[in-house]
């Protein structure tokens, strides 16, 4: 989320799947978290810059401000938001029904799961820099937080992830994930995050 042209959230980029990994990664790693709102559930509303200056000279200027400085980037004038418009702050205004409906729903369980995930582990809250890379192979990435491992497949298709051989079982998933086999060997179905915790052996 931030200051951008109109507004647009990632969810208005990226899979509800996509979304699930971006909070694994986001809720999993060494810094605090941040959140903004309606980001738990993939608010399809976006966040439109808007003022209500009183003062019309101040008014025209920051409209007239914020449409050359995004033109200098390459968005067309005419698509920045006019800040002073009523309807850009309605349009940024949150859709409580969104949490009640698909995909939306699944998104902010996820939130909840990984959340609750974060306060019940020491290792995810530790404040050291001890988040350690993952070789998993090609089509997948991850790392590692104490006894736990998180592996992300971005892809639109199923991964095969690479880790280390040792025993592990599924702490919390996107989508279904069976434990890794003998070998380390992990498959992944598409756009899909998992948490693993690790067995002494």
């Amino acid at each position: 989320m931030g200051n951008r042209a109109t507004g647009d959230r990632l969810s208005a980029r990226l899979s509800p799947g996509l979304l699930a990994c971006a909070a694994a990664v986001v809720l999993c790693a060494p810094f605090t978290p941040m959140l903004f709102m309606g980001e738990e559930w993939g608010a399809a509303t976006p966040w439109q810059y808007f003022t209500d200056h009183q003062d019309p000279e101040l008014a025209d200027a920051v409209r007239r401000g914020r449409r050359r400085e995004f033109a200098a980037h390459g968005w067309a004038e005419a698509d920045i938001p006019d800040p002073q418009d009523p309807a850009t702050r309605l349009r940024s205004c949150l859709d409580w029904t969104e949490p009640d409906r698909e995909p939306h729903r699944a998104l902010l369980d996820w939130h909840r799961r990984l959340i609750a995930l974060r306060r019940a582990e020491p290792a995810l809250t530790d404040p050291a820099w001890s988040c350690a890379p993952l070789a998993t192979g090609p089509d997948c990435f991850g790392f590692r937080r104490g006894p736990l491992r998180i592996v992300v497949n971005p892809h639109d298709r199923p991964a095969e992830a690479r880790l280390e051989p040792s025993p592990a079982q599924v702490v919390t998933a996107w989508r279904p994930v069976e434990p890794p086999g003998p070998d380390g060997t992990l498959r992944l179905p598409p756009e899909t995050a998992v948490v693993l915790r690790t067995q002494p052996s």
